[in-house]
């Protein structure tokens, strides 16, 4: 039987286990979207993991939606991402940067330009958002004309080639968690009338474009992909046809070869099946609360080659040490998720210092 502990290939690597540490926003880059001088010890000390998934990474300013996220566009992002891929590949991990536009879940006063959000439409949230100022609502965001949606898969060519030129072993597309490529699936943010509305084809077309895009820049080796079918925060209605989305939009990925493609599961198990089967390449799954107990579970059915976690592998640098001896595990502090200092983010204990628990 497959275990998560078992080496896998992926792309063009060879990871020496299953587990995956999922991309999870810190807020601790610097304002112009440096990553922060702690960045490179906060991967560094989580490299025993098969392979690391940055922080969503904005690939350009209209990208931008929380303070203090870092970018993968400037010749100062870069020379900062290098000091972090560095330290990864010492400590012998791999690293694939999340390329993430926040579309319409921004706010002007917290990106580089301050001008109003981009959008599939103009269709607000709903929703409120932090800024230096407090809680604000978001505002209405204005919907891309058509030349801009080409110029957008453009922006994330281009940081894609950068990820790879400051270390990154790849880049995963953010097609998740209600951000815009997510925003043209559904029809609740998506109504437009040229060739990225409509239709189910339509409204796939871009997350389409921009893989298609990824992989002439860089490598389909080096590309991949996350999805969160389901998905209903912030105004995101995928509506009855979702899941035949899914299931036309991985069928034509897998044309591509993409490196993998990385399912934050919603809890819709047939539609994951149908994903398995369409999907012919490595397929990631990660399943948010997963109880260590049920760890190695889809790894050992078949289901997917790799899983991800989250706040498990945050508050346990040394997590797969942790999974291997049986040892307890620290908790996760929700009050260091986002920006701060190093507290909660790289003084979490190791079993080697003798603090576990």
């Amino acid at each position: 039987m497959t275990t998560v502990f078992d080496a896998v290939r992926l792309g063009r690597y060879t990871l020496p286990n299953r587990l995956v540490m999922a991309p999870m926003t810190r807020s601790r880059a610097q304002l112009d979207g440096t990553p922060g001088d702690l960045a490179a010890t906060y991967y560094a000390q989580r490299a025993s993991v098969g392979l690391i998934v940055s922080e969503g990474t904005q690939p350009s300013d209209d990208g931008q939606g929380y303070l203090t996220t870092p970018g993968i566009y400037t010749d100062a992002h870069v020379a900062g991402w290098k000091k972090t891929t560095d330290a990864v590949h010492a400590q012998g991990g791999h690293l694939f940067i999340q390329l993430m536009h926040a579309g319409r879940m921004s706010h002007p006063d917290n990106t580089p330009h301050h001008r109003q959000s981009v959008a599939p439409s103009a269709i607000a949230p709903g929703a409120a958002m932090f800024t230096a100022t407090g809680m604000q609502d978001i505002p209405t965001p204005r919907a891309l004309t058509t030349d801009e949606v080409r110029q957008t898969v453009a922006d994330f060519a281009f940081a894609a080639r950068r990820a790879v030129e400051a270390g990154a072993d790849g880049v995963e597309i953010h097609g998740a968690n209600a951000y815009l490529i997510q925003q043209f699936f559904a029809p609740s943010a998506n109504t437009r009338s040229d060739q990225y509305g409509g239709a189910i084809e339509n409204r796939a077309r871009f997350a389409i474009e921009i893989a298609q895009a990824i992989v002439e820049e860089i490598g389909a080796d080096r590309t991949a992909i996350r999805l969160s079918p389901g998905t209903t925060i912030w105004g995101i209605d995928e509506g009855a046809q979702g899941p035949d989305l899914y299931r036309y939009l991985v069928a034509e990925l897998d044309k591509l070869g993409l490196a993998y493609v990385h399912v934050m599961h919603q809890g819709n198990e047939p539609l994951l099946a149908d994903i398995r089967t369409l999907w012919n390449g490595t397929l990631i799954v990660n399943r948010p609360g997963r109880p260590r107990e049920q760890v190695g579970n889809d790894v050992a059915a078949g289901l997917a080659e790799l899983e991800a976690y989250g706040a498990m592998v945050l508050a346990n640098p040394d997590f797969v040490a942790r999974l291997k001896t049986d040892a307890p595990m620290n908790e996760a502090h929700r009050e260091g998720f986002f920006g701060g200092t190093g507290q909660f983010y790289t003084d979490y204990p190791t079993l080697s210092e003798g603090q576990a628990g």
